[in-house]
């Protein structure tokens, strides 16, 4: 390891062990749940069969399990070595607008089930929602969340929070690599059961 790689990151820091492990372990945790709950009920079985119940739930564990994740990457950055050149406030501020605007406006244009993951409870969308921000990409929350993480790493003026960031971004395109085709199933097997539904009648 170079003196440079020594000076702009210190790995020395459980902290930021931490930090990797808790960015990785969220979208794994909520994918391997919700498949269980697609194929096997688990959670709705616990919520005496109410899915709508059980998908609040977990939107509640998620979004418990998020904020835990951000405070372990800003202690994870504080414990960083600062360097001036990195620390650029403007840029991050900006990042952190765009990134949270992207974040917001998908909750609102989702609602809480489309957001966390109510389609695997089988509360499905009447139709794809196509609107800002999802004009702009299909996974702007994924997206959004790492510019404020990149953002974040810029008005603390740490580089490993760069290094977490890159992590950040290969962990939620690994994801999506699972998420998106298996979305896309639970849709078009609704449209084949309504098209052979109406064939029926």
């Amino acid at each position: 390891m170079s003196q440079l790689t020594r000076g702009l990151v210190d790995f020395s820091q459980n902290s930021l062990y931490f930090s990797a492990l808790a960015i990785a372990f969220n979208p794994t945790f909520w994918n391997i749940v919700a498949r269980q709950e697609y194929h096997n009920k688990t959670l709705t079985r616990l919520f005496n069969g109410n899915s709508l119940q059980a998908c609040y739930a977990l939107a509640i564990t998620i979004f418990g399990l998020g904020l835990f994740r951000d405070a372990l990457y800003e202690r994870a950055l504080r414990n960083q070595p600062f360097i001036p050149a990195f620390h650029h406030p403007y840029i991050a501020y900006v990042l952190l607008a765009i990134g949270n605007t992207l974040v917001l406006t998908s909750y609102y244009a989702l609602g809480i089930t489309g957001t966390f993951l109510g389609d695997y409870f089988g509360i499905l969308m009447d139709e794809p929602v196509t609107g800002f921000p999802f004009n702009l990409t299909s996974a702007p929350m994924y997206w959004g969340s790492t510019m404020s993480f990149l953002g974040t790493s810029l008005l603390y003026g740490r580089p490993a929070g760069a290094l977490l960031t890159t992590h950040v971004f290969l962990v939620y395109l690994g994801a999506l690599q699972f998420e998106d085709p298996f979305t896309s199933q639970i849709y078009a097997k609704r449209e084949k059961e309504e098209k052979e539904g109406k064939k029926a009648n």
